[in-house]
């Protein structure tokens, strides 16, 4: 019944934006992305005709690192971008050049999207449970990342100081990989496909996942206040259609039976097909690392400020940034944890 309401609406949406656009040419736009099947709802509306149904021809720019996504719609090179949701993206958004308008993936319960792990020889040592990180040498991305962000959670969940965990900026999933199999690091965060690869061959073991240790919303669709200023139309009907492929990738993908176990969706094969030849990846290997879409993309605003305040404390986000300011909620209803003003 939720489901055919859902869609319902979805429909309605699309048909009062999309009457007064079919009797002009497409406006253009376009949308930084990564090749991650995070993306997922992006490749779907894309593919689906989403957006054409609403009156937008969108251009799909694909960038290597998520830093570069918000850099170009600072600039102008994207008008909207969608990725994870860094201390870089926040020192943007706080100078007045990006506003979060609705949701991308969340690291969920019952999801394996990211692992903390520790090396054979680390774990041999001691290294078991996540509270043990404390003192230890953890290999990240950069400093700011989102896997910094989830040491910050858990660090906070088990009663350490985050101070006392060497964070060693290794750059690449490449690099990270090699300095964990060659013992120059004690653990590192590390995304699922790449995870179990570690453990299968003997080089590490999984100590948990981050989804269910701690919950955060990890990345999100944005644009510059100048858009939603001067396009407002564009951004309503790209916003629509974004939500239209985050319910298909919901649908397909992150239905669950009471006991948590996965309910393949109806177009769960033709859906993982699509976002397969997106990210240039095996369907396979995609399997194992699709994330939570909430299907209405809503954000959980209550954790945004918490990622505001968590990179002040650690002096990578000015003081005078205002998580409040960095938001715009009005493009989808219903956002989760919304702070009393």
């Amino acid at each position: 019944m939720y489901q055919v309401s859902r869609r319902a609406v979805l429909a309605g949406i699309a048909g009062s934006l999309a009457a007064p656009a079919l009797a002009q040419a497409p406006v253009k736009t376009s949308i930084g992305v990564l090749r991650l099947a995070s993306s997922g709802p992006v490749f779907v509306a894309a593919e689906r005709g989403y957006w054409r149904e609403l009156g937008l021809d969108v251009e799909l720019k694909y960038f290597t690192a998520a830093q570069q996504v918000p850099v170009a719609v600072t600039s102008g090179d994207a008008e909207f971008g969608v990725t994870g949701l860094t201390a870089a993206f926040y020192n943007l958004a706080g100078r007045g050049a990006l506003k979060l308008v609705a949701a991308q993936s969340r690291d969920e319960k019952g999801y394996p999207l990211t692992a903390y792990m520790a090396t054979t020889a680390a774990h041999e040592r001691g290294l078991r449970t996540l509270k043990d990180y404390a003192g230890k040498r953890v290999g990240i991305t950069t400093t700011g990342s989102t896997f910094h962000y989830m040491l910050g959670l858990i660090a906070k969940k088990h009663g350490f100081d985050l101070a006392s965990v060497t964070l060693v900026p290794l750059q690449t999933l490449p690099n990270m990989q090699a300095a964990f199999k060659g013992g120059q690091i004690d653990g590192i965060l590390a995304p699922v496909t790449l995870a179990r690869a570690l453990e299968a061959d003997g080089s590490g073991k999984i100590l948990a996942w981050a989804g269910d240790e701690t919950p955060w919303q990890l990345g999100a669709l944005f644009t510059s206040p100048r858009a939603i200023d001067t396009r407002r139309s564009t951004v309503e009907r790209f916003v629509a259609g974004y939500v239209r492929g985050a319910a298909d990738f919901h649908q397909a993908f992150n239905l669950r039976d009471a006991a948590g176990r996965q309910i393949y969706g109806t177009n769960y094969a033709e859906t993982l097909s699509l976002v397969a030849r997106a990210v240039q990846q095996p369907t396979e290997l995609v399997a194992q690392g699709l994330p939570y879409i909430d299907p209405q993309g809503r954000l959980d605003v209550g954790d945004i400020y918490n990622q505001v305040a968590f990179w002040q404390q650690t002096n990578l986000v000015a003081r005078e940034v205002n998580a409040r300011d960095v938001i715009d909620l009005s493009f989808v209803r219903g956002h989760m944890n919304v702070p009393r003003a």
